[in-house]
């Protein structure tokens, strides 16, 4: 019997919960944990200095450099370390807006660190249909000369963080390039990542954001790749480093993380997606099967294999969550930004999912360190507190 299937067969003896939000965040690899810790301890030095001890951190952040471009299909050259996912996305939509003169668009179901800073430069939002896919006709409407400023980027997220949705770059780029052939193409791939060939969908896109922290790296850390030829405008200024696109002193031990989890996340990736899309549909089946009046938001085909969002009729998430703690799972209601305002989910609402239906939402999402006796745990005790609840 494996160590896995031990622990499924005795759930007593299993001390931490069972953690189903890895859309939300996810542990570091033990690979991500032993390259940050020479950086935190006897390797401290300034990669902007001169010496052998700048040297060597500035080793280790072109080596990341390598590794990350390599797994993104992007130049070395084009990749800016940032402070994560949220200033990746800034940059990409603040930077291009600003260095073009242009406004910016993106879908109504973009998490908010695209959606707010489109929404600042005066820009515009795009229609979902009810499985969350992109109006590509209301796109083309939105790109029109008459509809106002120029758009300068469209960002369209790879999977979207709540419903799972993963997009049709290809279809998105070839409306683009269309109806406003000057426009730039960014994708947040923060959840994308963990789920698709990263280098093959994320090829029609002229930018990427990525964060580490949501597959096995550090949190504080993460990407913005960018196409050669593409002028950006540095929104942090400073010292000139990331050749002046990103000021500020590298962040060295979690740069050499966020490289050593990608490298193993990229030789790993399929292998998981089989593993946890099994043990995602476990899930839901059993979630179906034991809950009057649940339904998936989306059809599994479009949707990324380890997230399952869930709407439950006759119950409030909050206390559905607070109840599901008290049974050791850890589950979200929509974006871990969101947690504790409670709002209703604005990505719901832009597939047209009614106030109260969406009041019922459920999260689960799987990552690299999910394992089976988790979902047992989950399949178990969710029907429990919604019978509680109801």
């Amino acid at each position: 019997m494996s160590a896995v299937q031990n622990q499924a067969a005795q759930p007593q003896q299993v001390q931490r919960p069972a953690y189903l939000d890895c859309a939300a965040s996810t542990p570091m690899r033990r690979c991500a944990v032993e390259a940050m810790t020479p950086f935190l301890e006897n390797q401290f030095a300034n990669p902007s200095g001169a010496h052998r001890m700048a040297r060597r951190s500035r080793a280790a952040i072109d080596d990341a450099r390598e590794i990350v471009a390599a797994a993104l299909g992007f130049d070395p050259h084009g990749i800016v370390f940032t402070s994560g996912g949220t200033e990746a996305d800034n940059l990409a939509v603040r930077g291009i807006t600003a260095a073009t003169g242009t406004t910016a668009a993106c879908p109504e179901t973009e998490h908010h660190a695209v959606l707010h800073p489109v929404e600042a430069v005066d820009g515009r939002k795009v229609r979902v249909d009810a499985g969350g896919a992109v109006d590509l006709g209301h796109l083309a409407a939105q790109l029109h000369p008459d509809a106002g400023p120029p758009v300068g980027l469209v960002s369209v997220m790879l999977v979207n963080n709540e419903s799972g949705v993963i997009a049709d770059l290809r279809a998105v780029a070839e409306v683009v390039h269309a109806h406003a052939p000057d426009a730039l193409l960014h994708t947040d791939a923060v959840q994308g990542v963990n789920w698709v060939d990263i280098a093959e969908a994320a090829r029609p896109a002229d930018l990427l954001s990525l964060s580490a922290h949501k597959f096995g790296g550090p949190k504080g850390v993460g990407v913005l790749a960018v196409r050669p030829g593409i002028s950006l405008s540095a929104q942090q200024l400073g010292g000139g480093q990331e050749a002046d696109r990103r000021s500020g002193t590298h962040n060295t031990a979690g740069i050499a993380a966020l490289g050593a989890a990608l490298g193993e996340l990229t030789a790993t990736r399929d292998d998981e997606v089989r593993r946890l899309g099994a043990l995602t549909d476990q899930l839901a089946d059993g979630l179906l099967a034991s809950i009057d009046g649940c339904a998936e938001t989306v059809e599994r085909s479009g949707r990324a294999a380890g997230i399952c969002q869930l709407l439950i009729d006759g119950i409030e998430t909050e206390a559905l969550l607070v109840l599901l703690d008290r049974f050791d799972v850890m589950a979200s209601a929509a974006a871990s930004c969101a947690s504790g305002a409670m709002e209703p989910s604005h990505v719901l609402a832009a597939m047209g999912v009614e106030r109260q239906a969406a009041a019922g939402s459920l999260r689960l999402s799987l990552g690299w360190c999910t394992e089976a006796w988790e979902i047992e745990r989950a399949v178990d005790a969710i029907p429990k507190c919604v019978e509680q609840l109801r």
